[in-house]
């Protein structure tokens, strides 16, 4: 008889915090890969998890693996029942990138998070806790990926670093390069583990960052260990009706693909989208901006247009696309306001975001609202993601059915 995952968690006492979250990731990881060939990774510390939860909580029956499995996983988003291909979720937030491929027909073998809300609502959703801290995570630690996937935050690089050992005749790699970065830490794990395909997601001014510097450093180091790159900025407003471009950096293995891959970002879709389409039918009255705020907004926008820029709220169009919602939007919701009839305008709700970057209404959001609205302005426009992905993942199928053409996909 299987026991339902929602059982298991609440018997268990699931308690996300700090002190936690790295042992919920090896049994969760554990409980959602016994059976593919990746639980030795995560099973010796799952084990010792367990059976300190059992004494802790004083559970009668043996804490034993075999108590639990299998799983009915009870969770809005399951992964596949016969997935074809493995992917790793990093810096993964609360998963629009994980439920892209997901939906493309992949299974995520590992994911990382640091921060312990985003991991509430990452277990929320797929019934795994993502591990912690990706640069205290020893690379050879995560589980074989056929794609390596992650929306990395962007910080500057140090050029003069390098530039000084170029003077003093010493070598440097993408090590040296990178160094002190996050990217860095994508770096070393694709040169130990060596996916087939990688996809990145950043910030469109990523290209230009550093008089375009950062980014030369970023697709040099990636060509370096071996593979042939495609990137291009893309806006999300054809896919959901917000404008919000970001740059998309896909990999092929370069002694896999033989430079063959006939990949293509997906072509902008004519449709028409409006921000009415995601509006709730009703809405409280705490959504509504305070006269004080309201009055704020309105001579901050017009300090800063008598000065000639456009800096200042945005009263959106009901029937157009948004504005590019920022995690900072809980601060004012600013950027987009919905004009109301005989009201001070409203932000959207939390859901409203959540549908704003294509989650379905059966997301969870276990989070307070001020969270929530840091962790939609972070994540990605979901749609947009899996059109991107349904291109990559058909070219790693050819390259599946080329070599073995009497086995299965994955």
């Amino acid at each position: 008889m299987k026991r339902k995952y929602s059982e298991i968690r609440d018997k268990l006492n699931f308690v996300i915090d700090k002190k936690t979250t790295d042992d919920m990731a090896h049994l969760t990881h554990y409980f959602h890969n016994y059976k593919n060939g990746v639980s030795q990774y995560f099973e010796p510390i799952a084990r010792e998890y367990l059976s300190e939860l059992h004494g802790t909580l004083n559970i009668v029956e043996e804490p034993s693996f075999q108590c639990y499995l299998p799983i009915e996983w009870d969770i809005p988003f399951p992964s596949p029942r016969y997935p074809k291909f493995k992917f790793v979720d990093l810096f993964a937030g609360i998963g629009g990138i994980r439920l892209a491929y997901q939906k493309n027909g992949g299974k995520c073998v590992f994911s990382s998070e640091w921060d312990s809300f985003a991991k509430k609502t990452y277990e929320a959703n797929y019934g795994e806790v993502p591990f912690g801290d990706i640069t205290k995570i020893p690379e050879n630690e995560i589980p074989d990926h056929d794609i390596l996937l992650g929306g990395f935050p962007c910080q500057p690089f140090s050029i003069a670093g390098v530039s000084k050992k170029n003077s003093l005749g010493r070598q440097h790699g993408f090590l040296d390069k990178t160094q002190g970065t996050l990217f860095f830490d994508i770096a070393r794990i694709i040169e130990h583990k060596r996916p087939k395909v990688f996809m990145l997601e950043n910030v469109k001014n990523l290209v230009s960052h550093d008089k375009k510097r950062t980014f030369k450093v970023i697709t040099e180091t990636l060509s370096e260990l071996g593979y042939s790159l495609h990137y291009k900025v893309l806006d999300a407003r054809y896919y959901v009706p917000q404008h919000r471009e970001r740059i998309i950096i896909v990999g092929f293995d370069r002694s896999i693909f033989k430079e063959k891959e006939n990949f293509k970002f997906p072509k902008p879709k004519k449709v028409d989208l409006s921000i009415r389409d995601i509006l709730e039918p009703k809405v409280d009255d705490k959504y509504t901006l305070s006269d004080k705020l309201w009055n704020y907004l309105q001579e901050y926008k017009k300090k800063h247009k008598a000065k000639g820029n456009g800096f200042g709220y945005g009263l959106t169009d009901l029937d157009g696309v948004s504005r590019t919602m920022s995690a900072r939007y809980y601060k004012d919701g600013a950027e987009i306001l919905i004009p109301q009839k005989g009201k001070n305008p409203r932000r959207l709700t939390p859901r409203e975001c959540a549908r704003l970057q294509g989650f379905p209404d059966s997301f969870v959001i276990p989070v307070s609202d001020n969270q929530a609205y840091r962790q939609f302005g972070n994540s990605v426009a979901m749609p947009l993601i899996q059109a991107v992905g349904k291109n990559v993942v058909k070219e790693l199928k050819a390259i599946y059915e080329s070599d073995k053409p009497e086995t299965t996909f994955c």
